[in-house]
């Protein structure tokens, strides 16, 4: 799996989610549930998965979207 995004915006989250399920790419959102421990302040950030062959389909899907700016840097490809 790679991680192509964390943020701590519900909405954007929901947003990336939508996308994502409307693209038929399969993600997985970490630490969803943390703000049990945090008190509900929102400073964890929630972290986007997706399986490692879908990765460039989900990038692309998010930029053309306008999201690219939200996008963690591809650890795939080396600097």
């Amino acid at each position: 799996m790679q991680e192509i995004m964390r943020t701590n915006d519900p909405v954007l989250l929901s947003a990336v989610e939508a996308l994502l399920t409307a693209g038929g790419i399969d993600h997985l959102v970490l630490d969803r549930h943390m703000s049990i421990l945090e008190g509900s302040l929102g400073v964890i950030p929630r972290r986007v998965l997706v399986e490692d062959g879908a990765a460039i389909r989900a990038r692309r899907l998010l930029v053309e979207a306008g999201l690219g700016r939200e996008l963690e840097p591809d650890r795939s490809v080396p600097e």
